[in-house]
C-alpha cells in the first residue's frame, strides 16, 4: 500500500508539473486508483463534493487547477501505515482569484482495494480561509 501511495504522489507531482488538467495526461495517475474510486472534499471548498471514478478524479483536478495557481505539497508524513493510511501534508498554495498565498495542513485517510486507492477523505484545518482566498 505504501508503495502505491508513494507512486501516486510522484505521478501527481509529475502530472501537476506538466500543467495538470488539459495539458497533462491523467493516464499517468489512473493506474493508482480503482475504477470506482471515491474522493470526498469538504462542501465549503470551491472543489467540494464527492468525486467518483476516473472521470470524477479528472474533473476534480480541473476544479482544483481553476482554484489554485500553484499547489505545492511542502512536506508529507505518514501518520498511520496500516489501513486506512493517514497522511499529514503541509501545503503552500496561491489562489488564482485573489493571488493570496496560504499555508495549511491537510490530513487524509486513504483506503485501498486490490492494490489501488479506492477512497480518499481529506480533512482541512480551516475551510473558510481556503474558500475566502479562492473566491
Amino acid at each position: 500500500m505504501l508503495n502505491v501511495l508513494k507512486g501516486m504522489y510522484a505521478a501527481e507531482a509529475s502530472y501537476l508539473a506538466a500543467g495538470g488538467p488539459g495539458r497533462a495526461d491523467f493516464a499517468e495517475l489512473a493506474p493508482f486508483f480503482t475504477e470506482d474510486v471515491v474522493l470526498h472534499q469538504a462542501d465549503a471548498l470551491p472543489y467540494g463534493g464527492v468525486w467518483r471514478g476516473h472521470d470524477g478524479m479528472e474533473r476534480f483536478f480541473l476544479a482544483m487547477s481553476a482554484a489554485w495557481e500553484s499547489f505545492e505539497m511542502v512536506r508529507q508524513r505518514m501518520i498511520s501505515t496500516t489501513e486506512p493510511i493517514v497522511v499529514l501534508t503541509d501545503v503552500r498554495a496561491r489562489a488564482r482569484a485573489t493571488g493570496r498565498e496560504l499555508e495549511f495542513p491537510i490530513l487524509q485517510t486513504i483506503e485501498f482495494r486490490g492494490g489501488q486507492i479506492s477512497e480518499v477523505r481529506p480533512f482541512y484545518w480551516d475551510t473558510a480561509a481556503i474558500a475566502e482566498a479562492t473566491r
